[in-house]
């Protein structure tokens, strides 16, 4: 099997899965002589910036999945009727970036910070799977402590819980626009 041969069944492997694809998985397609895929997906990206493709190819949550430039969002909402972004109140993005920055986290420790009861809210995120538990703490009770999931990397357009803003820019930030 030749590279383009290669090539073209990657871009196949992209267009057909819903979650990011990643090597591993293309390692179990390729019954030997496996392509990396972070080679294939660059030379994938130059061709289509090349032929002005409306789309590319980015790394997130682990793996690779093609995606729809900024500039065509619009275009697709006309076509599903829908944000497409996912929706959460305000009480869920809080504790979101609660659970974020401080994962492993307990529910006593967000509920500290919010202020709040934070039980319904922890099982919504859980719920849509963005959130998981991540093991038990080893204080009085041994609460359960949460953490971040592959979905939220997902949903948020991260490849790593690194990419997240540090805290101090985005005080910089909120400063340098008062």
């Amino acid at each position: 099997m030749q590279g383009k041969e290669k090539q073209l069944i990657i871009e196949s492997l992209l267009f057909a899965t819903p979650k990011p694809l990643t090597q591993k998985q293309v390692n179990l397609v390729f019954e030997s002589d496996s392509p990396k895929i972070s080679d294939t997906v660059e030379q994938l990206n130059k061709k289509y910036k090349i032929e002005e493709h409306s789309f590319y190819i980015r790394k997130i949550a682990d793996g690779y999945q093609i995606a729809t430039k900024p500039e065509y969002e619009i275009w697709i909402r006309r076509l599903l009727k829908k944000s497409g972004q996912l929706m959460l109140s305000r009480a869920s993005m809080e504790t979101m970036a609660i659970v974020a920055y401080k994962q492993p986290i307990g529910r006593y420790e967000v509920e500290s910070i919010r202020g709040v009861d934070c039980t319904g809210v922890l099982k919504t995120l859980l719920t849509h799977n963005l959130i998981r538990i991540r093991g038990r703490d080893k204080g009085p009770g041994r609460p359960l402590l949460y953490g971040t999931t592959k979905k939220f990397l997902e949903k948020f357009g991260l490849n790593t819980i690194s990419e997240i803003p540090k805290l101090r820019e985005i005080a910089e930030l909120s400063s340098a626009t008062e």
